[in-house]
């Protein structure tokens, strides 16, 4: 608990970090997990402890993109737009890995943005930083070619877990990418080839001159 209070506090203040404890519960989530899903109901907001969080969202034909990832002491901020309008889920969150993350029970959202300063930042820079990342995710639909935004896909993958392999099969990747497996795996064909990455089987090895 000593822990969670110091890593709480480089961003909330002593009071609010009292009550995050008190009126919040820790939960451990597998790696894989659903934490929200669609069209359920959203009671609460989780901030994560440790681990990394993937939020998707789909289109209507039921193909998924990824809109960003949470890691520590980040939130959701979709999970707040929904508690306080008391909205269904528009989106998928899974665990990257294993996470451990405090649930805030929605109740306690609203009051504490009156009452702390600190949570009110909090939430207005949760908000900022997913829209940034949300512009930056057209930008590369829009304006990059898929080998330059498959690139930067693994590279944000290998960021997010700390380690320079990925964990994914072509089919995993092309579903998160909006694309196809075969041309997922002719670029990362082309990429082995030039000696950038090692393809294994559900398991691609960054190597240094990626």
């Amino acid at each position: 608990m000593n822990e969670l209070k110091v890593k709480l506090g480089s961003i909330f203040e002593k009071d609010l970090i009292d009550e995050i404890i008190a009126e919040g519960e820790i939960r451990s989530i597998k790696e894989g997990e659903l934490i929200m899903d669609y069209g359920k109901p959203v009671r609460f907001m989780p901030i994560i402890i440790s681990g990394t969080i993937r939020v998707m969202r789909k289109d209507e034909e039921d193909r998924e993109i990824i809109l960003y990832y949470l890691s520590n002491n980040e939130s959701c901020a979709m999970a707040y737009a929904c508690c306080m309008e008391a909205k269904k889920s528009e989106v998928r969150a899974i665990a990257e890995d294993n996470v451990e993350v405090i649930i805030i029970p929605h109740t306690k959202l609203d009051e504490w943005l009156v009452k702390y300063p600190s949570w009110k930042s909090y939430i207005f820079s949760s908000f900022t930083q997913r829209f940034n990342e949300l512009l930056k995710s057209l930008e590369s639909i829009a304006f990059h070619k898929l080998d330059e935004r498959l690139i930067k896909y693994l590279k944000a993958k290998a960021k997010v877990t700390g380690k320079n392999s990925v964990q994914l099969s072509h089919n995993q990747i092309a579903e998160e990418m909006g694309t196809s497996r075969v041309v997922v795996s002719r670029l990362l064909k082309q990429l082995e080839n030039d000696k950038k990455l090692i393809l294994y089987r559900n398991e691609i090895k960054l190597l240094s001159t990626f």
